[in-house]
């Protein structure tokens, strides 16, 4: 009889293929349902007559709901397994955000984006526990990355559909486009997945589900690994969120198919978590996390200037500093969390889009007050913040190969 060991599994494998193809089209499906409307923003602005940070609520409330959800759903996971909550999650996000196009009024729309973000909940902290689960120490940092760089391809596709599709038909045809791609990464993912190994369904008393929450900030690494996402996204959906506004303007006046096509930078985003996280697994998380959080730094710097291609160099910097930070950040919170996992990626990703959600609409305030230069000096203030949090992170003895 096999112990447990034999059937994690390894990089390179038949399983390993399956299962990363199965989470990349579901990271996908996720990313594009969520972030597919931040090219349409300054199309919302316009349509329904509200200011950027107002439109911003069509990211923003879906993050939130999604954010405060993930709090209840991974306890879920434990009763009625990984694979199922991961399913129904991506087709009922799917199935809502083509529901969102057919509305007509704005706080109708938002009220179909905010129920979209809470059924979006059953995917990202699910994910991550069945890789900790079910993947051996050896493979978990390339497959965290591969997840990730699904996160990066769908929020580009997403991005740079809706943004195109807008500018030729409408932002509801855009939009459509998006929900019927996840309704398709939705059946993909039922096929694909491998049915977990190493996790059991069981009843869970609700009395204890607090504590199996709670015992992680007691750990020394953990409450820091989580206080990093909300800083790092914080920062980093503020550049998506109104780089839009800025290059409609003059002197660049471009058009939203201009616009849409510079999320094609998301590629970078997907190759960066994948070696990132490869990279990390094997020289430490520690000496690998500063350095991307570092990187974002002098990616933001770099937009201020007027040039059209140094402020695209620069997106591109911050997309690769972000995404490698964040593949690094959430594969240690799943080789850290000797049990609980899933509530302990429940609380990172929560803190992830919480971030999303309230320092990503704060920007507006700062994008309408200071223009782009309050967002850069607001985004550079979190980046210092993450790199803090990193540097305190480096004294934490590195944990074993298992």
């Amino acid at each position: 009889m096999s112990n447990a060991s034999d059937r994690l599994i390894e990089a390179g494998t038949p399983a390993f293929r399956r299962a990363t193809l199965a989470l990349f089209a579901a990271g996908f499906s996720t990313f594009a349902v969520l972030y597919g409307v931040q090219p349409l923003l300054p199309v919302f602005a316009d349509q329904f007559s509200v200011s950027p940070a107002e439109s911003s609520l069509a990211l923003s409330l879906p993050c939130a709901t999604l954010a405060i959800a993930l709090l209840i759903v991974s306890p879920l996971s434990e009763v009625f397994g990984r694979k199922p909550v991961m399913t129904t999650s991506l087709f009922a996000s799917a199935l809502l955000t083509i529901g969102a196009v057919l509305m007509p009024d704005w706080h109708g729309f938002l009220a179909l984006r905010a129920l979209t973000g809470l059924a979006a909940s059953g995917l990202p902290a699910v994910a991550m526990a069945y890789l900790s689960e079910e993947m051996h120490g050896r493979a978990i940092g390339l497959s965290m990355g591969l997840l990730i760089g699904g996160n990066a391809l769908g929020g580009m596709v997403g991005r740079l559909l809706a943004g195109v599709i807008a500018d030729h038909a409408s932002w509801r045809w855009g939009l459509g486009t998006i929900g019927v791609l996840a309704l398709l990464a939705a059946v993909a993912f039922q096929f694909g997945l491998p049915a977990s190994q190493r996790f059991q369904a069981h009843r869970m008393r609700w009395r204890e589900v607090p504590g199996t929450f709670t015992h992680h900030f007691r750990d020394a690494g953990l409450p820091w690994l989580f206080l990093a996402p909300f800083l790092l996204m914080g920062g980093f959906v503020c550049v998506y969120n109104y780089i839009g506004f800025r290059l409609l303007d003059p002197p660049y006046s471009l058009s939203q198919t201009a616009i849409g096509l510079i999320f094609i930078v998301y590629l970078a985003g997907t190759a960066s978590s994948t070696v990132t996280g490869h990279v990390a697994g094997m020289l430490g998380r520690r000496k690998v996390l500063w350095l991307a959080i570092l990187l974002g730094l002098g990616g933001i710097a770099l937009t201020m200037a007027e040039n059209l291609i140094l402020i695209i160099l620069g997106i591109v910097i911050v997309t690769v500093s972000f995404f490698g930070a964040h593949s690094v950040a959430s594969s240690w919170v799943g080789r850290r969390a000797s049990s609980d996992r899933a509530q302990a990626s429940a609380i990172y990703l929560c803190m992830y889009y919480l971030g999303s959600s309230l320092l990503g609409t704060a920007g507006g305030w700062f994008f309408l007050h200071y223009g782009w230069g309050g967002v850069a000096g607001f985004f550079a203030s979190l980046y210092v913040a993450a790199l803090l949090v990193a540097l305190r992170l480096t004294r934490l003895p590195p944990l074993p190969l298992s």
